[in-house]
């Protein structure tokens, strides 16, 4: 199990868990991301990435990826 953040570009995985205080957890699971999802990086710049999950494009801060379990 890695960070989303770690991730390269083109690679799908599978959400494992969501880390972070309920805040968080609750606004990532309001963008779908839930442990069980796929998820796809497309691209990542400075650390920052923008994903694909549920055929939808989502960009993510560094800090909001590693609390992405994948």
């Amino acid at each position: 199990m890695m960070p989303l953040s770690m991730s390269k570009q083109g690679t799908s995985s599978a959400i494992m868990r969501v880390t972070g205080k309920s805040e968080t957890k609750n606004f990532l699971g309001n963008l779908g991301f839930t442990p069980g999802e796929k998820v796809t990086v497309i691209c990542e710049v400075g650390g920052n990435l923008i994903v694909e999950i549920k055929n939808c494009r989502v960009a993510l801060s560094k800090e909001l990826a590693r609390n992405i379990m994948i």
